[in-house]
């Protein structure tokens, strides 16, 4: 199986091809400069492999959440090489990549992206016998201090949401945390790893029905609320 992933849902821009047992990857945190990035970074790894794009069997990607823009892009240029090359697209959650930066012997896994606004990305997984991660619940978007995570776990936190509302996040959780590493962010590879299985047990999509998940539809404070945000600092 020959299998491209891309990830650009934070501030690192990452690709990966597995292609055989053989992984190939290439990652830069670049914020602002993915758009740059991306592409010859798909071509790096396929010419590091041997591997032109029409032996590709599937496009893997990062669907999000994360930033919008970043979002976008890596959705975009999956749909458009899959849709040149006719392949099927497996979108992968960009919180269970980022899950995957845990400790290998986390169980329990609290992933966490900063959302800017005073928010975070949040989602809660199990990592499983094959060291693959599946859901414990839904993903959500809001404040950190109002935070739900299920109970009785002691969680291995990983995100960068960690470093920017750790306190907030230590107050929601009804025991101490195993291990909290905040600089870490979702990779290809970890997407491809994830996408395997799941293109093995036919979850593949059409280019077209690949989308993103943004979980919030909101981007920016408007006028009001940014002078109301800067008042409250001020005080």
């Amino acid at each position: 199986m020959n299998l491209l992933a891309l990830e650009t849902s934070t501030e690192a821009c990452s690709v990966a091809l597995i292609a055989g047992d053989a992984s190939f990857v290439r990652s830069e945190i670049a914020p602002r400069r993915h758009a740059e990035l991306l592409l010859p970074m798909c071509e790096a790894v396929l010419a590091e492999a041997g591997i032109r794009r029409r032996q590709l069997d599937a496009i893997a990607v990062g669907r999000g959440p994360g930033a919008f823009t970043g979002v976008r892009l890596a959705i975009s240029a999956a749909q458009g090489i899959a849709l040149a090359l006719d392949r099927p697209v497996i979108p992968v959650s960009s919180l269970a990549a980022l899950a995957l930066e845990a400790p290998a012997d986390a169980r329990s896994i609290l992933a966490v992206i900063d959302a800017r606004m005073g928010e975070i990305y949040a989602g809660t997984f199990h990592r499983r016998g094959d060291g693959l991660v599946e859901a414990i619940g839904v993903e959500t978007v809001g404040p950190a201090d109002r935070l739900v995570v299920p109970p009785g776990h002691a969680w291995d936190i990983v995100g960068t949401g960690w470093d920017t509302h750790a306190a907030a996040i230590r107050a929601r959780l009804d025991r101490e945390s195993r291990s909290a590493r905040g600089l870490c962010y979702p990779q290809a590879v970890a997407v491809a790893r994830l996408a395997v299985p799941l293109l093995a047990d036919g979850h593949g999509l059409l280019a077209e029905q690949a989308l993103p998940v943004y979980l919030r539809d909101k981007v920016a404070f408007t006028t009001s609320e940014r002078e109301s945000v800067h008042g409250q600092a001020a005080r």
